[in-house]
């Protein structure tokens, strides 16, 4: 492994949208009809915890009943040849069902679930969660998501693989979600970055940056033919 070249992915919703999950951004997004603070933030939580179980429950379901596309399965495959590792924004388990094996899930995962009263006291849960379910120190389980307004755990380990690995690779995602978005600045100036879209996100002028403006099941097919000529 020591002789492989470092890959760092930054996924978002648009590697897992091929496969049929829908992101809150698309007009007929999953969150289309709810507003966003309602079942993604502390207070919609404190005002309707029953809404925001229901809401996850929802998302459990129709993650597990989803798959893998080529664009999850082509990044699991570079491991043959580089040391890969995941920093997704998505709450799926789909890189890790690729065949990925080092994955950083920055804002949680769908398939876990946490006490209300501590945050490290994190559980498996495949079924729902329902009201009056609670953890071992008595408290109300909750998602094990990150909800806006709450801190991203994760961002400053992911933000130090920038500094150690050989290239960048930014795929679905529309670089509009903070703090994440910020860690293609993070990326030091010589580091080689590639941005994979079907819409070009809008980024400032950047050392090194490539674009491959293709759906991520396209553009990860091209990222590999890239750098199999590196």
């Amino acid at each position: 492994m020591k002789n492989k070249k470092h890959i760092v992915v930054l996924s978002g919703a648009g590697i897992s949208a091929e496969s049929g999950l829908k992101t809150f951004r698309d007009s007929d997004g999953l969150w289309n009809g709810y507003d966003v603070y309602e079942v993604a933030s502390p207070d919609g939580w404190h005002k309707n915890p029953q809404l925001v179980l229901d809401f996850y429950n929802a998302r459990r379901k129709d993650v597990a009943a989803a798959l893998p596309n080529a664009a999850h399965i082509g990044l699991a495959e570079l491991e043959q040849d580089f040391d890969v590792t995941i920093i997704t924004q998505n709450i799926d388990d789909l890189h890790e069902r690729a065949g990925s094996s080092k994955v950083l899930h920055l804002h949680g995962e769908i398939f876990k679930m946490r006490s209300i009263a501590d945050e490290n006291s994190i559980f498996e849960i495949r079924g729902d969660i329902n009201l009056g379910d609670t953890a071992a120190d008595g408290a109300q389980l909750r998602p094990h998501i990150v909800w806006f307004g709450e801190a991203v755990p994760m961002m400053e380990k992911a933000a130090a693989l920038l500094h150690d690995c050989d290239y960048f690779v930014v795929v679905g995602t529309s670089l509009q979600v903070y703090p994440a978005a910020s860690l293609l600045y993070y990326a030091p100036p010589y580091l080689p970055k590639f941005i994979i879209d079907k819409k070009n996100p809008a980024t400032e002028k950047m050392a090194n940056l490539h674009v491959i403006e293709m759906p991520a099941t396209e553009g990860v097919a091209e990222l590999k033919r890239i750098l199999s000529t590196a």
